[in-house]
C-alpha cells in the first residue's frame, strides 16, 4: 500500500487494507514480491501525479517479471483521471474512485478471471468509508472519519469535485467507533473531515462539532484529541470553548490561512479575511495559552502582488505559528485558478517561497527556545532510534503536537503507546530535544497492546500491506501531508 497526501487518505488506506485482509490477502514479507500493489492517490498537487506515473514505470518490469502481480489505483487522482491511467500506463489492473473504494477486492478478482483492466468510478459516496472493515497501522493513536467531502468552492482547490458534498455521521456512531479503537488500545483519537468544523452542517446542528469534542472528553481511557483541518470560516466560539474546557482535547490547533492578503483570499474564494483569522487565533491563545497553532500558506496565487506577499509575511509574525505547511502554488486543472491571469512567474515565486521559509524558520525556533527547561509529556511514537548499551534515542509527540526527541535508560523499558515526561534540554525549528533523562514513565493499555503486537514469534513486515519488494522498489512516497485540503 502506497498512500500520497492527506490524513483522510491515509485513513482510507487503513480501510482498504482492511478490506484486502477480511478477503484473504496477507501481508508481503519484505524480501518478497508482492501479489497486489494498491496505491491511493492525491490530485491536488502537480508532484503528485508525476510521482504515481514514474512509480508505475518503476514497477513495469517488475510485473512483466512476476505474471499474476496486479497494480490498482485509487483515490483522488483515480478519481479526476479514470481511464487516462490505464491509457497512460496500460499494465494497471485496477482504477477506482474516491467513493467506492469498497469494490477494490472485487475489481480485483474481475480483472484476474476477465484478463483485462477494471476502471469502476462512481460520482456518490457508496458507503461510508467507516463502515468497512480497517487495518490500523498504529495499536495507540487512531484516524476516526467525522465527515467526507467538502461544501467550500475554493478557486485552487479541486477536492470537493472528487470527494462530493459534505456528508456527516450522526454523533452516535462516530463515539461508537472512538469507543471501539479506544477499546482496541487506542489513548489517541483524530477526528477527521475536510472542514471538519463544519460537521452537523447536513443534520441541521451548527454546534454539532462542539458537541462532539466535549463527548469525546466523556469516553473513558481516551487521553488525546485533535482533529483536522477546520476552516477559520466555521471555527466559533463555542468550538474554542470546548478545546478548552475538555482536558483530552488537546492545546494544539491546525488551521489553514492560505494567505494574509484579504485580495488575494477574496481570488481565492476563502470566506474570511486576515483580521478574521487573527482574531480567531487570539482567541483561542486567551483559552489556551499554551496552544501550539500551525497552519498551511500557498506562495505564488495567481495575481499576488509583492504587496500581497508582504501582508502574508505581516500575518505569519503576528500569528507566531509553531509550523506551517507552505506550498508553491501550482496548476490544478479544473480548478479556476488555472485559467487566471496574471499567473506568477516560477522564479517569483520560489524566491517569495524561502523568503516564507526563512521567516518560518526563524518563528518556529524562537516559538520552540520558550520550552527549554520545562517539562513535557509525550507520547512514544513508534520507530527505531539509535542506541547504546545503555541508553535508546525514542521519539514522540508533546501534547501540544510538537515532535519530541529524547534519550532514555533501555532499563525503563518504554514501549510506544507509553507516555513519558522529559525536560527539553534543546530547541530546532522543527523539534525538541530531550537528552537529560525520562523524569517518569507511564505505562499504558496501549504500550500493552503494542508489546502483544510485535512479540509474534513470526518475523514481520516492514507495516504495509502487501509491500513493495525491498530491492527495486520505487522511492518511498510521502505518507501524508498536513491538512485534508492540502494545495
Amino acid at each position: 500500500m502506497r498512500t500520497y497526501g492527506c490524513q483522510m487518505n491515509v485513513h482510507d488506506s487503513e480501510r482498504l487494507s482492511g478490506l484486502l485482509e477480511d478477503a484473504g490477502y496477507q501481508r508481503a514479507a519484505e524480501d518478497a514480491t508482492p501479489d497486489v500493489v494498491v496505491f491511493n492517490t492525491c490530485a491536488v498537487r502537480e508532484n503528485a501525479d508525476n510521482r504515481l506515473y514514474g512509480n508505475l514505470g518503476h514497477l513495469r518490469p517488475i510485473k512483466e517479471a512476476h505474471p499474476g502481480m496486479q497494480i490498482a489505483v485509487g483515490g483522488c487522482l483515480a478519481q479526476k483521471d479514470r481511464g487516462e491511467i490505464v491509457r497512460r500506463a496500460p499494465w494497471v489492473d485496477v482504477v477506482f474512485g474516491t467513493h467506492n473504494i469498497g469494490s477494490l477486492p472485487a475489481l480485483l478478482e474481475r480483472a484476474r478471471v476477465q484478463r483485462e483492466a477494471q476502471v469502476e468510478i462512481v460520482e456518490a459516496l457508496e458507503t461510508f468509508p467507516s463502515t468497512l472493515p480497517t487495518r490500523r497501522e498504529s495499536v495507540y493513536a487512531a484516524w476516526v472519519a467525522i465527515s467526507v467531502g467538502c461544501n467550500n468552492t475554493c478557486t485552487f482547490c479541486i477536492v470537493p469535485a472528487l470527494r462530493g458534498k459534505e456528508k456527516d455521521r450522526r454523533p452516535g456512531d462516530v463515539l461508537a467507533e472512538v469507543r471501539a479503537v479506544v477499546a482496541e488500545g487506542a489513548v489517541e483519537v483524530t477526528l477527521l473531515g475536510q472542514n471538519v468544523n463544519a460537521y452537523g452542517s447536513e443534520f441541521g446542528d451548527r454546534q454539532a462539532f462542539s458537541k462532539l469534542l466535549r463527548a469525546c472528553g466523556e469516553v473513558e481511557g481516551l487521553e488525546r484529541v485533535r482533529f483536522t483541518s477546520p476552516h477559520p470560516r466555521d471555527f466559533t466560539d463555542d468550538v474554542i470553548a470546548a478545546m478548552a474546557e475538555t482536558p483530552n482535547v488537546m492545546p494544539q490547533l491546525h488551521m489553514p490561512l492560505q494567505s494574509g492578503s484579504d485580495r488575494v483570499l477574496r481570488a481565492m474564494r476563502r470566506s474570511y479575511r486576515s483580521d478574521r483569522f487573527l482574531r480567531i487565533v487570539e482567541k483561542v491563545r486567551e483559552a489556551m495559552p499554551e496552544a501550539a497553532i500551525s497552519t498551511d500558506i500557498i506562495v505564488g496565487f495567481p495575481g499576488e502582488t509583492e504587496e500581497d506577499f508582504a501582508e502574508t509575511l505581516r500575518v505569519v509574525e503576528e500569528a507566531r505559528f509553531a509550523h506551517a505547511f507552505t506550498f508553491q502554488y501550482s496548476k490544478r486543472p479544473g480548478t479556476p485558478a488555472a485559467s487566471m491571469a496574471d499567473q506568477v512567474p516560477p522564479e517569483v515565486v520560489k524566491e517569495r517561497y524561502q523568503r516564507l521559509l526563512e521567516v518560518q524558520e526563524r518563528i518556529s525556533e524562537e516559538e520552540n527556545a520558550k520550552l527549554v527547561g520545562r517539562e513535557v509529556e509525550v507520547l512514544v511514537a513508534e520507530g527505531e532510534g539509535r542506541k547504546d548499551d545503555v541508553h535508546r534515542r525514542m521519539s514522540g509527540r508533546a501534547r501540544d503536537n510538537r515532535l519530541v526527541h529524547f534519550s532514555v535508560d533501555e532499563s525503563l523499558g518504554v514501549r510506544p503507546g507509553d507516555m513519558v515526561t522529559v525536560e527539553v534540554t534543546y530547541a530546532a525549528p522543527h523539534h525538541l530535544v530531550a537528552d537529560s533523562g525520562v523524569r517518569s514513565v507511564r505505562r499504558t493499555r496501549a504500550g500493552d497492546v503494542w508489546e502483544a503486537r510485535n512479540a509474534a514469534p513470526a518475523k514481520r513486515s516492514s507495516g504495509v500491506l502487501l509491500g513493495m519488494p525491498k530491492v527495486g522498489a520505487p522511492a518511498p512516497l510521502p505518507t501524508a501531508a498536513s491538512g485534508c485540503c492540502d494545495p
